[in-house]
């Protein structure tokens, strides 16, 4: 047993000794354990200690002292198992903030029965999914003298914007993709998993969180919107709530790979307020049902224009972006006609569109219809063209207009930045010509003064 209820000594600490004055330190996260078992278990527990410490943690000797405990338990015998059962109680009675792992944690239901207040349970060696329980309970401290990370890690994007990807996998099964092969179905993380980078990400000057994952408005669905701690309240694995805590960080917050789901609805809102960007990328991929359904599409029933009419009678100022396939095999010259009726109606913001490629293991490959590559190519520039005129109508009726600018570049010919209806690296830039005044990562209001079919040309 690890733990101790009573302090190892009564002495009082050196720098607390009268005459002494008091060095004053960061307060670093404390682990009280108690492991219970054979020497297999008291293994499990020094890993878990091991990785503990190297995140900072203490490891505390008694109860009073730990920010959480965590209890290793046996379940060799009855016996053993009543003792672990007892442990437990001992240890929310003393502390409250109890984590459960090792053997007697494959009977979660019992453990929860009798003891409905622990945190999580886990199983034998299941070293990361306590570690990622003690983070939920108490989060590791960085020192940024001491730590040779950044607390928000280490990027490869500009610093002022930053990837935030939420799950990972996908539950669909469009013929043509084979991500769920590579990386498997979906895996949510914890909603507190998720906003603890983010928060982490802002407090480091991130401007802008770009959320992504296979099926973003899919998230908790495998987790059963499971809830979880932060900042001493529980908030849901959920889509709607994930975004209205994301919005209150202060950051831009731009949402893709968006599925139009009903519940995507509730998000507008939020956009319609200011509290996340008017902005989503719907990969839509086509709008011929017929070649939908060849596609397995997930919600491909859906009347997605009536859909889009009704999000932009709530936001106005919605910007959606989506990607399109031509070629796909079976699709006709009515389904492709279909298609560029489709998109005069929905004048979306930003499109862009692949020819048919298959893919070594997709199902779309045993789909009768093979389109020629010469009809691909014509029907590739048709749908660019046509997306060209719309892009410029739209860009056209922000002439004019004074809007938010976020700096990407500067230098000595001008800045270079992004409206709110823009992505980076995907999308369409604002031109500040001349202006050198600004830095990357400000956020600027410029009046628009000239615009083309993909991008803006501001002053301020």
């Amino acid at each position: 047993m690890l733990i101790r209820k009573r302090p190892m000594t009564t002495e009082p600490p050196p720098n607390e000794r009268p005459g002494t004055v008091k060095k004053v330190e960061r307060a670093a996260p404390r682990v009280g354990f108690v492991s219970l078992g054979c020497p297999k278990a008291l293994v499990d527990s020094e890993r878990i200690l091991t990785r503990l410490r190297s995140e900072g943690y203490e490891v505390s000797p008694d109860y009073d002292r730990a920010d959480v405990v965590v209890v290793n338990t046996c379940g060799f015998l009855d016996s053993a198992k009543e003792e672990s059962l007892e442990a437990i109680g001992e240890a929310i009675a003393e502390n409250g903030q109890v984590i459960v792992t090792g053997c007697l944690g494959v009977e979660e239901a019992r453990i929860r029965e009798e003891h409905p207040g622990v945190l999580a349970v886990t199983g034998p060696h299941q070293y990361e999914q306590v570690v990622e329980a003690v983070h939920d309970a108490v989060p590791p401290r960085h020192d940024p003298y001491v730590d040779l990370v950044p607390a928000e890690g280490l990027r490869l994007t500009p610093r002022h914007y930053a990837y935030l990807k939420i799950s990972e996998g996908c539950n669909n099964r469009c013929s043509f993709c084979i991500i769920p092969g590579l990386r498997g179905d979906l895996a949510s993380r914890p909603a507190n998993h998720v906003l603890h980078e983010a928060e982490r990400l802002v407090n480091a000057g991130v401007k802008e969180l770009l959320v992504i994952s296979q099926d973003t408005s899919a998230y908790g669905l495998d987790i059963k919107y499971a809830e979880s701690k932060w900042h001493d309240r529980q908030v849901r694995a959920r889509f709607l709530d994930l975004c209205q805590e994301l919005g209150s960080l202060g950051a831009w917050v731009r949402l893709h790979y968006v599925y139009p789901y009903p519940h995507v609805d509730e998000v507008i809102p939020l956009m319609a307020e200011g509290k996340i960007l008017p902005y989503m990328d719907i990969p839509f991929q086509h709008a011929s049902p017929k070649v939908l359904k060849a596609m397995r599409r997930p919600a491909h029933q859906e009347k997605t224009l009536d859909r889009i009419r009704s999000w932009r009678q709530t936001c106005p100022e919605l910007a959606l972006r989506s990607t399109f396939i031509v070629g796909f095999p079976g699709e006709t010259n009515e389904d492709f006609e279909m298609l560029l009726d489709w998109l005069r109606e929905a004048r979306l913001n930003r499109v862009g569109c692949f020819k048919y490629e298959p893919v070594d293991g997709a199902k779309a490959n045993d789909l009768p219809g093979a389109v020629d590559e010469d009809v691909k190519e014509e029907r590739w520039h048709r749908f660019m063209a046509l997306q060209q005129e719309v892009s410029r109508d739209v860009l056209a009726e922000k002439v004019g207009r004074s809007i938010e600018v976020i700096i990407d570049e500067v230098d000595e010919e001008g800045a270079l930045g992004r409206s709110k209806w823009d992505a980076p690296e995907i999308d369409g830039s604002v031109f500040l010509n001349g202006d050198t005044g600004v830095k990357a990562g400000e956020i600027v209001r410029a009046k628009v003064l000239h615009a083309d079919e993909y991008d803006l040309w501001a002053e301020r």
